[in-house]
């Protein structure tokens, strides 16, 4: 079903009301919030709250100078957008206030409350965000340790990775193979391996037309299945194979040498591979105790404050924070939240529940692109889905249906880097 867009709409836009009037609630205070990984959520979560209470010493650690995007990174890899489109600094989160600790976080003390730099310095806070991404499990796929991208690219943290599994696709002859392997969920942006096998399907049908994909899915179904499935046909007839679990599609081996894999009943080789590995909460959540077996961190809705640690926030990637997907959306939405709940708990005040959103783009062509949204409430502390919201792009819709979504989804980024970076 095609989803209603204005009930979703005034859903978020409930959403941004509360933000905008929290400010008029808040007493001045002079705690100290250290906010740990410099991507859509925590640069976002960093100058939020410098906006919500100006005297608040809010300190954000992150080692590297510039952030590349991972959202649109997809079209880099297809030859479709520049890397320098994806990069962003923090001079904008800087003007805002906020001071930048370009170093890493190698230890977080909760009885202390501090947080250990690799540069010798030492934090103290009082409240402590964390928007660390993702890591990846080495190891769970045989075969695929941390000197194995170097030659089998994942691409799945934007930056040289994107460029090195662009050089490949551009390097290989005409009529080669392209293999993609996809991890069992959960991982980062659910629908993001489809968008770029769509990319990547279009590149080869443009410039190496005797070339073909082949997808090997750990997962028997994935997000906006039904959409991607009809582009495919559409769009790549003969240069697309998907193959699930079903179908022999899971991996259980990779041979970097032979660039092969290996599923249960066959071994395939391909000229360019794309090895996109398990995946867990990045390291820092690790070592500050928030992660729980699953590797990722497990979270109060209303607050995003952990429910291991005490005075501890996550956000982002790493959270488990069902049913709102792993998304550059939900980690800039979260950051808000998150960032309205430290405000009030530092004005020993209780977190409130509101209606929190999410819409995920993915180009299907150059000019085309599809969508989901969901809604969500954080009613008793708790994410749950609100019912009869949220929903997909409609299936058959006429092309300039898809060109719509696609402009919608350029403004989106705009937007969001905006916020996030200034």
């Amino acid at each position: 079903m095609m989803f209603n867009r204005r009930q979703a709409l005034s859903l978020i836009g409930a959403t941004s009301a509360i933000a905008a009037m929290a400010p008029l609630s808040f007493a001045q205070t002079n705690a100290k919030v250290v906010v740990i990984g410099g991507g859509f959520g925590g640069a976002s979560a960093a100058r939020y709250l410098k906006s919500l209470l100006p005297n608040l010493s809010v300190t954000l650690v992150e080692p590297n100078p510039v952030f590349t995007a991972c959202p649109f990174s997809n079209l880099v890899i297809a030859g479709l957008r520049g890397i320098e489109a994806q990069q962003m600094g923090y001079d904008g989160v800087a003007a805002s206030g906020v001071t930048l600790a370009q170093t890493r976080a190698i230890a977080v003390d909760p009885d202390q409350k501090t947080v250990s730099l690799e540069s010798g310095a030492t934090l103290q806070y009082d409240r402590l965000i964390l928007s660390p991404g993702i890591d990846f499990r080495w190891g769970a796929l045989d075969g695929y340790d941390e000197t194995t991208p170097d030659l089998l690219p994942h691409a799945w943290k934007a930056g040289p990775q994107t460029l090195l599994l662009r050089q490949q696709l551009e390097a290989m002859e005409d009529g080669g193979t392209v293999i993609m392997t996809v991890p069992a969920a959960p991982f980062r942006c659910p629908p993001g391996p489809y968008e770029r096998a769509s990319l990547i399907a279009h590149y080869l049908k443009t410039q190496k037309p005797s070339s073909k994909l082949l997808i090997l899915d750990s997962n028997s179904k994935f997000s906006k299945q039904p959409l991607f499935e009809e582009a495919w046909r559409t769009h790549y007839s003969g240069h697309l194979e998907w193959r699930g679990p079903s179908e022999d599609g899971r991996v259980s081996r990779v041979n970097a040498s032979e660039k092969s894999v290996e599923t249960d009943f066959e071994t395939h080789t391909g000229d360019v591979l794309n090895i996109i590995p398990p995946q867990k909460a990045g390291m820092i959540a690790d070592l500050a105790g928030v992660t729980d077996p699953t590797g990722w961190c497990p979270i109060y809705g209303d607050s995003f404050e952990s429910q291991l640690v005490p005075n501890i926030h996550v956000i982002g990637d790493a959270t488990i924070a069902t049913p709102m997907p792993k998304s550059a959306f939900s980690a800039n939405l979260q950051a808000k939240i998150c960032a309205i709940a430290v405000a009030r708990l530092l004005n020993d005040e209780a977190p409130e529940p509101t209606t929190l959103a999410n819409t995920c783009y993915s180009y299907i062509t150059p000019d085309q692109a599809i969508s989901v949204v969901g809604v969500y409430s954080n009613q008793n502390r708790t994410l749950a889905s609100v019912d009869g919201a949220g929903g997909i792009s409609p299936l058959n819709a006429e092309a300039f249906v898809r060109e719509t979504e696609a402009r919608q989804a350029n403004s989106w980024f705009d937007t969001i880097t905006q916020e996030a970076f200034g």
